[in-house]
């Protein structure tokens, strides 16, 4: 099972970014994201056993975050593979301490290697055709938290859809 954690944005931001996510396909093409598909990745886990997915989704169950505000006021992009995103232009501690704990308590059970740097960020387009983003509109919003979950990443014809395994107390 492919597995990641990720904060799912509420549902009025969850529209305003899929908002964001059709002017920035308007100007740069490529694979517009799906709405539901809208999220911030906390841990990409890929493959993992379904023993091992069992134990996550019972830590997750378990777990309590500590709420938080991202502000998300900037454009982004990814040269490879074409990735045009939003997300914070300044530094979000709460949100670096949120993906560092995650990944010390991963790296605990044996999840391997945390990646090197974080940038929170939303996935917008994947493959676009241009990566100019200067000139696209300004970008304000604050994104409430106060839980995380943990999804499966099924990939069809269609791309990939995300399914919720468990998510974190409140």
């Amino acid at each position: 099972m492919r597995l990641f954690l990720a904060l799912n944005p509420p549902p009025e931001l969850r529209k305003r970014l899929g908002a964001l996510a059709d002017i920035a396909h308007a100007r740069c093409g490529g694979r517009r994201m799906p709405d539901p598909s809208l999220h911030l990745t906390l841990a990409f886990l890929g493959e993992v056993e379904e023993a091992k997915a069992a134990e996550l989704i019972e830590w997750v169950r378990g777990l309590t975050i500590e709420p938080g505000e991202w502000r998300l006021d900037g454009w982004g992009c990814f040269k490879r593979p074409g990735i045009v995103w939003v997300g914070g232009r300044h530094t979000d501690h709460g949100l670096a301490r949120l993906q560092s704990r995650l990944w010390d308590a991963l790296e605990a059970r044996g999840f391997g290697m945390r990646p090197g740097g974080f940038t929170p960020h939303v996935t917008l387009l994947r493959r676009a055709a241009s990566l100019e983003v200067n000139g696209l509109p300004a970008v304000d919003l604050t994104w409430s938290y106060e839980r995380m979950e943990l999804l499966h990443s099924v990939v069809d014809q269609r791309g990939a859809h995300y399914h919720s395994l468990a998510t974190s107390q409140h």
